[in-house]
């Protein structure tokens, strides 16, 4: 028989089928139109479209039927099946046959049979299995229920008897097998309107084996970005806070903000409370976060001012924001309050304004930020506060402000580029920080770290107490030109200004021996630098092979300006750090920050060798020298905290830097870098790197990274620092995976520091280092994993790096198993456990 789709040839019978559904408004509406002339194709939500190979009127029973690859198109709803009945006399619609429903939200029902309403609302289904795909944090998400009959209400509500659910995929050579999990229920009831899935006398299957039971639980729909309820629990075991347990709850207020609140019981601390507030606005967001406690055993933790042991009442609140202007310019915050340094560890306070997980430091910050097409514009405040015991909180600056502008231009005429830097920085401190020169034992009030002998040579001041501005301008131009033969000359100018307004503070705290290093009295100082230099490179281009090409390039670089002004005379800020390697070979001024300026004139030299081939094939070697031609040395002349001296630029001929670099293909990648002695060529500095992907020959990824530098002792490294870090991961299977790293001191010295460590605490005055032969495993981790569509699982072991307690803050050897569980759509659990030794007091917890 010819197919029938929304048209019929025959105009009889079509008026037969009208005639016999006439009483339903909705099926003779539909099916007048799908069977009616073909210049007239149904149209509208209302309309009833029906596709099938052969319509059936059976007079006696009162009932029209379509057979064959039938498929119904209502109000968005489609219902296809093999056979398809419409019995007028009850107004139900029963389909049979690889019966399927797919709903007005791509939702679709499998089902042996269904019995619905005209509409497709309401209904029963027998052997149901419904598949909802959804999209969560950017991922598709696949949901399945099913069950042996469920009950459809107003196309709203589901009820499945006897049901089941998981977001796992089913086995695609055994579907009868049981997913990793499931979750079976007397009854779930599935609420789109709500967007809620209830579930009765539930159990939790993994593998088809029962492992938990709940005798009413519910859940957000899949579908669901947000929504009023509990969140996953959290669990906590420490031996200064007890056993613990909290369930936060969601409370979504309005589509743009909402409130959480976390409540923890700690056995041996009493209530933790945690509270977090968001709002999205029109053209921002924000959140305040608040934590705090009374505690019921403060001895737990050290007394003041080595921990908060003698507190009862400890928190904290934070804010962050972010709020756009226009397309170009936005302003926000990050700000933290706490009642002591050590509450966000003590009470494992998530913060996002702390710096790293080895710095303890909380930052904050209120900036005003702008973006155009050339330029950049950011001004900002911080405040710094150290979370370490031996941080003292007034050798701390405060930043208000830091403004940095850069702007670029084509001038006309000239060409080239046209660059204007601006800097102005503004900052204040209460006491001096020193630092002695080599390390000695000495301390202020047993605790911070000082000089025994304030003079230049002996002692460091590594931040001046009292006020310190400064606004630097720097205009710099360059232009390439390359000539007929393939020579490339880069002329280039540039010209820096500075003007400081020094106030220092030389009243207590050690401030008066400032007067030992810079003048005391408040001055305002001006300073400037103007360069001409010259670039020149020649490659020499090669073919290699037929795929390939090498290139050698001799790189000559010369800097003329005056000599450097005010070295010493003002405070050094933000330039403390000088790495003189190949990156900064050719660098127009190596110092890395304004507060110093390199002066006299420089020549830099080298030459560089690349080859590129097929197949991602890549080397790399860089080797060459920087010579002081005349003028005076920068880097000779010692600083307020000596940079540049011990940094292989501190004589007439530098240090050699070199590089080599080769990437085979896309999965291999080896780097190393050193700096060695002008003389006698010893290595004074050694960096050295490499990964690799052996896919697809075998599933794994491993790095490997080596440093070794020499001794410093004019800036404060009086000894080789030598480490070797590691870490691998092997993909098992596509699901599996395991996972380590290993970070090993090689340096000879951790043992000896942590012997003079526990020396130092029991007394500063008679502390002394000793050497040792043996390396060390200074933090290593271990994990395993396991991720698939709808399960992710890792558990790992991890020890934690540690140097001298009394000055570094971290724990005395912090060892932690972490184990974090996540099943897609329904929730996800964490544990995170310290085993092993307890707190040390650099994190102000008493001894157990």
């Amino acid at each position: 028989m010819e197919r029938l789709r929304t048209t019929i040839a025959s105009s009889a019978v079509a008026m037969a089928l009208f005639c016999a559904v006439g009483s339903n408004p909705v099926l003779s509406q539909g099916l007048n139109q799908a069977l009616s002339a073909q210049a007239k194709p149904a149209t509208g939500e209302d309309r009833l479209l029906v596709d099938a190979k052969e319509i059936i009127y059976d007079n006696d029973k009162n009932t029209i039927a379509a057979s064959g690859d039938v498929q119904l198109n209502y109000q968005g709803r489609t219902l296809q099946a093999d056979r398809v009945t419409y019995d007028r006399n009850t107004g139900r619609v029963y389909a049979q046959g690889n019966a399927k429903l797919t709903d007005e939200k791509g939702a679709v029902l499998n089902a042996d049979r269904f019995e619905l309403t005209d509409d497709f609302k309401s209904g029963f289904i027998d052997s149901l299995r419904l598949v909802q795909t959804s999209i969560d944090n950017g991922r598709s998400v696949t949901t399945r229920f099913s069950a042996p009959r469920a009950e459809r209400s107003a196309g709203e509500t589901t009820v499945f008897e006897r049901g089941t659910y998981t977001a796992c995929e089913p086995c695609k050579d055994q579907p009868e097998k049981p997913p990793l999990w499931q979750v079976k229920a007397a009854r779930i009831i599935h609420n789109n309107s709500e967007q809620t899935i209830y579930y009765e006398d539930a159990t939790m299957e993994v593998f088809g084996v029962p492992v938990a039971y709940l005798p009413y639980f519910w859940t957000p729909d899949p579908t669901v970005k947000r929504k009023t309820g509990f969140l996953a629990p959290n669990y906590v075991i420490s031996s200064s806070l007890g056993a613990g347990a909290s369930i936060p709850f969601f409370w979504a207020l309005a589509p743009n903000y909402d409130l959480t609140i976390n409540p923890t019981i700690l056995s041996r601390q009493g209530v933790l409370g945690e509270v977090e507030w968001r709002h999205r606005l029109e053209t921002g967001a924000y959140n305040v976060r608040a934590a705090g406690i009374i505690q019921h055993d403060s001895s737990a933790f050290l007394k003041s001012p080595y921990g908060a042991g003698d507190r009862d009442h400890r928190g904290s609140l934070e804010s962050t924001g972010l709020f756009h202007i226009n397309e170009r310019w936005k302003w926000g915050w990050d700000v933290a309050l706490l009642s002591d340094k050590w509450f966000l560890q003590n009470y494992r306070i998530k913060s996002e304004s702390l710096s790293s997980i080895y710095i303890k430091e909380s930052i904050s910050t209120l900036y005003l930020q702008g973006q155009g097409d050339r330029s950049f514009f950011d001004v900002r405040g911080y405040y710094f506060q150290g979370l370490s015991t031996t941080d003292w909180q007034k050798q701390q600056p405060v930043v208000h402000p830091v403004l940095d502008y850069n702007k670029r231009i084509t001038p006309a005429g000239i060409g080239g580029e046209l660059s204007i830097d601006v800097n102005v920085t503004s900052l204040s401190r209460q006491a001096a920080q020193y630092e002695q020169i080599p390390i000695r034992t000495t301390s202020l009030f047993g605790l911070y770290e000082t000089c025994s002998v304030f003079e230049p040579g002996e002692c460091l001041v590594r931040g001046m107490s009292g006020n310190t501005s400064r606004a630097s301008v720097n205009v710099s131009w360059r232009r390439e030109f390359i000539d007929p033969v393939g020579q490339v000359w880069t002329p280039f100018a540039y010209l820096k200004g500075d003007i400081y307004a020094v106030s220092p503070d030389l009243t207590g705290y050690q401030n008066n021996e400032l007067t030992n290093f810079i003048n005391g009295n408040d001055e305002v100082d001006f300073r400037g630098m103007p360069a001409v230099g010259l670039e020149y490179r020649f490659p020499f281009v090669g073919a290699l092979g037929t795929s390939g090409t090498q290139t050698i390039e001799p790189i000559a670089q010369i800097i003329a300006r005056p000599n450097e002004t005010l070295i010493g005379k003002v405070p050094n800020e933000d330039a403390q750090s000088l790495v003189f390697e190949d990156t900064s070979l050719f660098d127009w001024d190596k110092f890395s920050g304004y507060d110093r300026s390199e002066g006299g004139v420089r020549a830099n030299v080298g030459v560089q060798y690349t080859i590129t081939g097929a197949d991602d094939f890549y080397a790399n070697l860089l080797f060459g020298q920087s010579y002081q031609v005349a003028g005076r040395n920068s880097f000779s002349q010692p600083d307020l905290v000596n940079t540049g001296l011990d940094s292989g630029l501190d004589s007439g001929s530098s240090d050699y830097v070199g590089r080599f670099q080769i990437s085979p293909n896309s999965n291999f990648s080896f780097v190393t870098r050193g700096r060695f002695d002008q003389n006698h060529f010893g290595l004074n500095r050694l960096e050295t790197g490499v990964t690799m992907n052996f896919n697809p020959y075998l599933p794994v990824s491993t790095s490997l990274t080596y440093a070794r530098y020499a001794a410093q002792p004019e800036i404060g490294f009086s000894r080789r620092r030598e480490g070797l870090a590691a870490s691998a991961r092997w993909n098992v299977t596509p699901n599996w995976y395991i996972s380590g790293s290993v970070l090993l001191d090689l340096d000879r010295y951790l043992l000896a520091r942590e012997t003079y460590a526990v020396q130092y605490a029991a007394n500063p005055n008679t502390a002394v280092y000793a050497g040792t032969n043996k390396a060390y495993v200074t933090g290593m981790s271990v994990g395993l994993g396991y991720i698939d569509e709808c399960t992710t699982f890792s558990v790992s072991y991890s020890v934690s790096p540690r140097d001298i307690a009394v000055t570094s803050g971290e724990k005395d050897r912090n060892q932690t198993v972490m184990l974090r569980l996540e099943l897609r759509t329904l929730g996800e659990v964490g544990i995170n456990q310290n085993i092993g030794d307890s707190a040390s007091a650099s994190e102000g917890v008493a001894a157990q």
